[in-house]
């Protein structure tokens, strides 16, 4: 999955979607700070600081856009405080897992098909017992219907044209009888349909 990255000038990925952090709360890497600051920066005499004009500090005003942050970065500390970096992979190892166990469910199902091969965490697949014309509503009807039951909500997607529902592995405090449960009810709905 990181096959190139040495060739990217930066990496962001946002701790809330499999770090367990609330929104608001992103994390880059960058290669070169210097193109960075270039980027982003403003120096109005008013900001300028006798120890950030010689790089003994760094001035993270000139790392982005904004120059008043919140600290971010607090409650992603406190979620690596309470699970651990190994807990927190060991639930990302997990959730793939389950979502590769999900994946498998659905290929061998009857009149299910899975839409995306499953390298991650998100699982697409859709309902198709009959030919693809109108495929693309009875999921979307299978999907509203799934939603409103409250017992589990999805999204979708459209790949190549065709509607998707997606259901994605990652929540915190998720188990795998979750998404045996999840699968049950997918699979009820979808034949009383």
């Amino acid at each position: 999955m990181s096959k190139g990255i040495e060739m990217a000038d930066s990496f962001v990925f946002n701790p809330h979607k499999w770090m367990f952090t609330n929104f608001d709360c992103s994390a880059y890497f960058v290669k070169d700070v210097g193109a960075l600051i270039r980027t982003f920066e403003i120096l109005p005499e008013y900001l300028k600081t006798s120890q950030g004009e010689r790089g003994q500090v760094n001035n993270y005003r000139d790392w982005g856009i904004q120059l008043g942050r919140r600290f971010r970065a607090l409650k992603l500390w406190f979620v690596i405080r309470s699970f651990g970096a190994n807990g927190i992979r060991a639930k990302v190892r997990e959730h793939i897992q389950w979502a590769k166990e999900l994946a498998e469910d659905i290929e061998s199902a009857e009149d299910f098909q899975l839409m995306a091969p499953v390298h991650l965490g998100t699982v697409c697949f859709r309902y198709a017992p009959t030919g693809d014309d109108e495929l693309n509503t009875l999921n979307a009807r299978l999907l509203e219907t799934l939603n409103e039951t409250g017992k589990i909500y999805l999204s979708h997607t459209k790949l190549a044209g065709k509607y998707v529902i997606r259901l994605v592995v990652g929540q915190t405090y998720a188990q795998r009888r979750h998404i045996r449960e999840a699968w049950d009810l997918i699979w009820e709905t979808a034949y009383k349909l």
